[in-house]
């Protein structure tokens, strides 16, 4: 049999359970697919059109950004260093009315695209307004990605009548649903202050029958207690719950103000939660409990969010802060470790957006979403653990390489 691809001679860290590490190792690809891994010498004399030298280099699997709002790039920095409340409805909404069109959600939607692939993010997962646009660019970058329709209860880019907005994400969905392997359609209700109870069900039953991803923040700042009506005595998280919101199919974005209690709720009810912690950092909203949502067993992705509140969508800068936020934060070195960390940003991140039987790891039948990291630069010499430098110390500018479904997106660092 000829194959497509054979990557060879690389520190393969696979991210397959266990977290094994092979020095010399290699992966044989054909059609996209992932069809074995193990050391090179196991693969002398295979037939392959294509052979990738990874010398000096780190195979892994492609970085996944579980949240973002892709077009949101044409506003970084515009408005930084304000509070939440007042970046959000003074600067942000505005900006949004005024700027946001088909065709700008479509350009700055492949602006992020290239940013994501040339740092070594092959998926990601975006909630945002003329999701349509978004989904053409994503289709034409190569990216993977799921792609969330946004549901809020006022007028809104390309849904001018809030009535319509759950109608609007039900026909992006089917519009979307057979559009491309890669592609992964679904429905996003912003906040549970800027959607009514009534919208919530509505969406979350939209998304249950259509069998897709229902994506949410939730519990971002102090004051959002305040802001949701109807709670009573209820936090955010068990309010949801009461409604019906919280099941396998759920992503809980950002998740800071919420407690144990809240936590076992998550843990019970199976649904997911993704951390942004440079944005909750630079919001000042707050540092979520994520050590305990991965002791409970919570599935907990990593994410940028949007450039308008980070600036960049730049995952191995998250991954670094996100470790070392959590050690500072509970006075414990050990917590966050090099490894847990990695794995919010691959399997446990695939994991949470429901693509871990896809993506996330270097295993046999997965899809080939690679990347080789340099580690040929003095910033990362000497090399004792891996698992560390790549948290610690590799840069997104390290990235030499990048594959998703097997077709090179990335080459020598450059985009092609």
């Amino acid at each position: 049999m000829e194959y497509d691809t054979l990557i060879n001679n690389g520190l393969l860290i696979s991210m397959a359970q266990g977290l094994p590490v092979v020095e010399d190792g290699a992966v044989l690809i054909k059609d996209g697919v992932i069809k074995a891994c193990g050391k090179a010498n196991e693969f002398f004399g295979v037939n392959v059109k294509n052979r990738i030298h990874a010398d000096r280099k780190i195979i892994m699997p492609g970085l996944i950004n579980c949240h973002t709002h892709l077009p949101m790039s044409m506003f970084r920095g515009l408005a930084d260093d304000l509070p939440l409340d007042v970046w959000l409805n003074d600067h942000i909404f505005p900006a949004e009315a005024k700027h946001v069109n088909p065709e700008s959600v479509e350009k700055w939607s492949r602006h992020s695209c290239i940013e994501m692939l040339l740092s070594g993010t092959t998926t990601c997962c975006d909630g945002y307004f003329h999701e349509e646009r978004v989904a053409k660019a994503v289709m034409e970058s190569g990216i993977r990605a799921v792609t969330g329709q946004g549901v809020i209860d006022f007028p809104a880019p390309g849904v001018a009548d809030p009535k319509e907005n759950v109608r609007e994400a039900i026909g992006f969905v089917k519009r979307f649903k057979d559009a491309s392997p890669r592609l992964s359609p679904s429905i996003f209700c912003h906040s549970p202050y800027t959607c009514s109870k009534e919208t919530l069900i509505k969406a979350k039953k939209a998304a249950v029958d259509l069998g897709v991803l229902f994506q949410i923040h939730v519990a971002e700042t102090r004051n959002e207690i305040n802001l949701v009506q109807g709670l009573g005595k209820l936090s955010v998280i068990k309010y949801l719950d009461s409604i019906g919101i919280l099941d396998e199919k759920t992503l809980l974005v950002h998740s800071v103000w919420i407690d144990d209690s809240d936590i076992d709720v998550i843990k019970k009810s199976r649904a997911s939660v993704v951390h942004c912690p440079e944005s909750n950092m630079k919001l000042a909203s707050g540092i979520a409990p994520v050590p305990k949502l991965i002791e409970k067993g919570v599935p907990v992705g990593l994410g940028t969010d949007g450039c308008a509140s980070n600036n960049d969508h730049d995952l191995f800068a998250e991954m670094d802060t996100a470790a070392k936020l959590h050690k500072v934060a509970l006075l414990d070195p050990c917590v966050m470790d090099a490894r847990t960390t990695l794995k919010m940003a691959t399997i446990k991140g695939a994991k949470a957006i429901g693509l871990d039987h896809i993506t996330g790891s270097i295993e046999k039948g997965k899809s080939a979403d690679i990347v080789l990291v340099d580690m040929d630069k003095p910033h990362v010499t000497p090399m004792y653990d891996p698992f560390s430098t790549l948290v610690y110390s590799s840069k997104a500018s390290d990235v030499s390489l990048v594959m998703v479904d097997g077709k090179v997106l990335v080459q020598e660092g450059k985009i092609l």
